[in-house]
């Protein structure tokens, strides 16, 4: 190494829309630690997950590869592959001190504890979820191991009974407060990791739990809200008709709930208290790197795993279906004094891209296995930072525990989306530029049906030409 290596803050919330930072269009939610990483660095405003499920997308920006790629399409595996290389093993094999703090979810962590994979990571801090479940010894939860060092019980401090799924019907309601939140939880292991003395460079994936469901803030971020000052979500016309026609899909579409049907402003303030509450923590990281010196030193990524309906289209949490709410996700890098500041950029961007440009950063070369394309370029102010990837994919194959085993691909090309369900005859197209809502699906429409095919081609020969190539060829026959 030659000791001009970034360190690196890898911040990744759970299930975090593309929306959710005032300082690039939401005029309600107050992000001033977000906004200010955005006036530090590079805001993509067009960065897409490569599946709408946890595990499919982590293994994936983790890796640098699709999830049809790596073999790693659903939730709740029985072990993520031996044979696959995360990144933070490569920079743990460069010399870097690596370290994780809170989700990983590569493979299930429904009833035991997730079984570790080759990850790199020196310091690992697991915690998949804040609420205790069966399975989870707290000597392998490290959230808890927390709470219980200070003599505080989970389920006593949380103050009413946990629930894992949606409240709805007015039932939104603040849980723990926040000086014992799995949120701060995480930010006092980051900064306790990013202040040790050390000699090289170090990696640390921060990676809290909010603001996945049940939507419990803490009650000090829940009481700054004005519910009805909250925007609804989108309810087009026309919708549960609409709806109904993916009812074989996915199960989101089962009951689409219109938002006059429950508290669907409360359901807002409630996720936007749990973002303003990692807004809080993330301000917390940013001012320990400064108070350390290390801020010029440190590249910081912020971005999710994927995002969450929040009642747009009637649909809430996540599934086999390809709304911008669902895919479509934030991504921030800074590094100050190496890259852009202020930057905001529209290009067509993946998290699968993530991997490649962080290798990149670090003058590490990049495997070939890697599909990602690296952000370098634009980073530094080369090249058109408005234009990177003709356009974007998402998957999803089987990913959930449900009745219905669903298949389907998202190609994106910056103006029109093209949904297909394998196996289905339904399918969707939306021409977002005139229609940014996606409440016009012209699938069936006959003038669209070359627009429709080239797509369709143009994913078909995206899905093939990412297909792994299996062994590595070591003769001529």
């Amino acid at each position: 190494m030659t000791g001009d290596e970034p360190n690196i803050l890898w911040i990744c919330t759970d299930q975090q829309r593309y929306d959710t930072i005032h300082a690039l269009g939401n005029d309600v939610i107050r992000t001033p630690n977000l906004d200010r990483l955005a006036a530090e660095g590079v805001a993509f405003t067009r960065a897409y997950c490569q599946s709408p499920v946890c595990t499919p997308s982590r293994a994936s920006f983790l890796t640098g590869r699709y999830p049809s790629n790596v073999g790693v399409h659903r939730n709740g595996n029985a072990f993520f592959p031996g044979d696959l290389e995360l990144v933070t093993r490569r920079f743990a094999d460069a010399g870097y001190d690596c370290g994780l703090v809170g989700k990983l979810h590569l493979a299930a962590a429904d009833g035991r504890v997730e079984p570790r994979v080759d990850d790199g990571y020196r310091v690992f801090r697991w915690s998949h979820a804040p609420r205790p479940r069966p399975g989870w010894p707290p000597e392998a939860h490290a959230y808890h191991r927390w709470l219980l060092d200070q003599g505080v019980d989970w389920e006593t401090a949380y103050g009413g009974e946990a629930t894992d799924g949606w409240r709805i019907q007015g039932e939104y309601r603040p849980g723990i407060a926040a000086r014992y939140h799995q949120t701060t939880w995480c930010a006092e292991e980051a900064i306790a990791f990013m202040g040790e003395a050390r000699q090289g460079p170090w990696l640390l994936s921060v990676n809290p739990f909010d603001p996945h469901p049940p939507m419990d803030p803490a009650p000090e971020y829940w009481a700054r809200m004005d519910v009805d000052a909250m925007p609804l979500p989108i309810w087009c016309q026309g919708e549960e008709e609409q709806q109904r026609l993916f009812r074989g899909v996915d199960h989101q579409t089962t009951n689409p709930t219109p938002p006059d049907a429950y508290d669907a402003r409360a359901m807002v303030a409630a996720y936007y208290a749990q973002i303003e509450h990692l807004d809080h923590v993330v301000g917390r990281m940013l001012d320990a790197l400064d108070a350390t010196g290390q801020r010029g030193r440190t590249l910081v990524v912020f971005t999710s795993d994927h995002g969450e309906m929040l009642g747009d289209h009637g649909l809430r949490l996540k599934g086999c279906r390809f709304y911008e709410g669902a895919l479509h996700v934030p991504l921030i890098l800074s590094w100050l004094g190496h890259w852009e500041r202020g930057l905001v950029s529209d290009a067509l961007v993946e998290l699968v891209d993530l991997a490649p440009t962080l290798l990149d950063a670090a003058a590490l070369p990049v495997p070939d296995a890697m599909q990602g394309w690296s952000l370098y370029p634009l980073l530094v102010g080369r090249g058109n930072v408005h234009c990177h990837r003709p356009f974007v994919r998402c998957e999803y194959h089987d990913a959930l525990a449900l009745p219905h085993a669903s298949h389907a691909n998202m190609l994106f090309d910056g103006r029109y989306k093209l949904v297909a369900y394998h196996g289905q005859e339904i399918g969707e197209l939306y021409d977002l530029r005139e229609d940014p809502k996606e409440c016009h699906n012209s699938w069936w429409e006959p003038e669209q049906v070359e627009r429709k095919w080239a797509l369709l081609q143009q994913m078909f020969d995206a899905a093939m030409l990412a297909t792994n190539p299996g062994q590595p060829r070591v003769g001529g026959y």
